[in-house]
C-alpha cells in the first residue's frame, strides 16, 4: 500500500491565520460567527479550505486564495463550472463567491462525509463508480449551460500531457526498463487511444481521484473540484478513480465491458503523464505531489503489465 497520507496532502492555511480582514469579510457574508473549523487536508494545493460552523449551527464549505496567485484563478474556474453543472451531478452546490479582502472566496455546501480510505472498502469504491456513472450518463452530450465554458478542444488540452510515450523527443525516461522495451507498442496503444478520446462527444471531470472523492453518512459519494472540466471520453475518469483500487481489487473486472485497447491506451496515457510529472522538481508548498505522481505511474505500469504480460 501506499506511504502517501492521502487524507493529508495539502499544506493550507488556517482559518486563525487567514488576514483579519478576510475573516472579518467572511463572516460578514456567512450572517454569524465562525465557531469550528476543520481544514481540508486532502488534495495538493495551499488554498485555504475548510469546513466552517458557524454559532448558528450551520456549516459552509470555503475556499479562498490571494487575488494575485494561481489559485485564485483556479478557484474562480471552479465557480463557473460547479454553478453550472446539471442538478443530476452528485456535488457539493455553489452558494456564492466573492473577492473579499483581494482574496477570491467560494462558499459552497457543506457534505457531512469524509474521503475515501485505502484500501478502498468495496462499498465505497462501488459508490464512486456511481457517481462516476452518474456524471458520465450527465455528459453523454455537451449541456447548454456548460458549452460556453468548455472551449478547447482535447487536443488542445491534452497536448503535452496525456501523449508523452509519442513525445519526439523519447519515452518517459524514468519508465522501468520493461516498459523503455515495448516503447513502440506503448506509443501505438497511446495513439489508438488519443484518436478515440478526440472523437468524444461529451465532457468529463477529467482529476477524477480519491482525494476529490467524499463518501457521506449514507454511503453516497460526491464528487468535488471541477476546475478541470474538459472534453474526453468517460473511461479516462472511469481508469482515473480505480487507479488507487489497482493493488486491492480486481480491476479488470470493473471494465470488463470496455474495449480492451482502449483501456490498455488510456493506462499508458496516465503512465505517460505521471513520471513525467513525478521527476520533475519537487514543489515546496506541495510537498507529497511527486511522491504522488510516481505513485499513479507506478499503478499504471502494474494494471498495464498485468494485462499485457
Amino acid at each position: 500500500m501506499t506511504g502517501i497520507p492521502y487524507t493529508r496532502t495539502a499544506q493550507r492555511p488556517s482559518w486563525e491565520s487567514l488576514p483579519q480582514a478576510l475573516r472579518d469579510a467572511v463572516t460578514a457574508r456567512l450572517g454569524a460567527p465562525v465557531v469550528t473549523a476543520r481544514s481540508a487536508g486532502g488534495g495538493f494545493t495551499p488554498g485555504f479550505a475548510a469546513t466552517l460552523t458557524t454559532a448558528d449551527g450551520r456549516a459552509h464549505f470555503v475556499k479562498a486564495a490571494p487575488l494575485d496567485s494561481d489559485i485564485s484563478g483556479w478557484y474562480a474556474t471552479e465557480a463557473r463550472i460547479t454553478a453550472a453543472l446539471p442538478a443530476s451531478i452528485p456535488t457539493a452546490r455553489l452558494r456564492w463567491t466573492a473577492e473579499l479582502a483581494d482574496h477570491r472566496v467560494l462558499c459552497l455546501d457543506a457534505i457531512d462525509g469524509a474521503m475515501p480510505s485505502l484500501p478502498w472498502q468495496p462499498a465505497q469504491l462501488a459508490a464512486a463508480l456511481d457517481a462516476q456513472a452518474v456524471i458520465a450518463e450527465a455528459f453523454a452530450a455537451v449541456p447548454a449551460e456548460l458549452e460556453p465554458l468548455v472551449t478547447t478542444s482535447w487536443a488542445e488540452r491534452m497536448t503535452g500531457t496525456l501523449d508523452r510515450w509519442r513525445d519526439p523527443a523519447g519515452p518517459p525516461a524514468a519508465a522501468p526498463a520493461w516498459a523503455l522495451a515495448r516503447a513502440d507498442e506503448l506509443a501505438e496503444l497511446e495513439g489508438v487511444f488519443w484518436n478515440f478520446a478526440t472523437t468524444a462527444a461529451g465532457l468529463i471531470h477529467c482529476d477524477l481521484r480519491l482525494d476529490n472523492v467524499v463518501i457521506d453518512a449514507a454511503g453516497k459519494a460526491w464528487v468535488c473540484d471541477w476546475n478541470f472540466l474538459t472534453r474526453g471520453p468517460a473511461l479516462l475518469d472511469a481508469i482515473s478513480l480505480l487507479l488507487t483500487a489497482v493493488p486491492d481489487h480486481d480491476v479488470d473486472a470493473l471494465v470488463a465491458g470496455e474495449d480492451p485497447v482502449l483501456v490498455d491506451g488510456a493506462l499508458v496515457a496516465f503512465s505517460g503523464y505521471y513520471l513525467t510529472a513525478g521527476a520533475r522538481e519537487e514543489i515546496p508548498t506541495s510537498p507529497h505531489v511527486r511522491s504522488h505522481q510516481r505513485y499513479y505511474a507506478e499503478l499504471a505500469l502494474r494494471w498495464l503489465s498485468a494485462r499485457r504480460p
